[in-house]
């Protein structure tokens, strides 16, 4: 394993963006955490391409569907837009800093991201529509108890979470 380690910070161009990926590349194939460190070691050329494109693919499906969300309510943006960062985190160094550089990332997740707060806007924009859908469901499972269970805990935490435990940012 160490001449994967060696080549991962050969391969790794410097600065300090990329620095970061270097150092948890080597942490996850020297038995780092996370519930991928045990196939990022083992993929090799083609695989390991194969693999940073379905990430990308994946990465940029979710930014369609967020960007749809944005002009129509009813379908969430901020899942799609975690999910796209996520996918992009694992696509490649350059893709991660393309899409933290988009304005849907600044707007959606950078103040989350780096202040672990929302504006009262941005949450207000998660919980409508979640708290809609979730009650459509709720209505629509009368005859299913289990299921509109599930729907209550959902929605409760969802409140609990925004409400009580995501700071609010009172600044523009």
């Amino acid at each position: 394993m160490s001449k994967r380690i060696a080549s991962i910070e050969q391969a790794a161009p410097s600065g300090p963006a990329y620095s970061d990926a270097a150092r948890s590349a080597k942490a996850a194939c020297s038995g780092g955490v996370g519930p991928f460190h045990a196939t990022s070691c083992r993929l090799t050329g083609g695989s390991h391409r194969v693999s940073q494109t379905l990430w990308a693919v994946g990465g940029f499906l979710c930014l369609a569907l967020g960007m749809v969300g944005v002009v129509l309510p009813i379908l969430p943006t901020t899942p799609f837009i975690l999910v796209a960062a996520f996918c992009f985190a694992r696509s490649s160094a350059r893709l991660n800093s393309w899409f933290k550089g988009t304005k849907v990332y600044k707007q959606v997740l950078e103040g989350y991201v780096t202040k672990r707060s929302m504006m009262l806007r941005a949450k207000l924009t998660i919980l409508i529509p979640v708290t809609v859908l979730l009650a459509i469901g709720f209505v629509l499972m009368g005859r299913v108890p289990v299921g509109r269970v599930v729907l209550a805990a959902v929605w409760i935490g969802h409140i609990i979470y925004f409400g009580f435990i995501v700071k609010t940012d009172k600044q523009a």
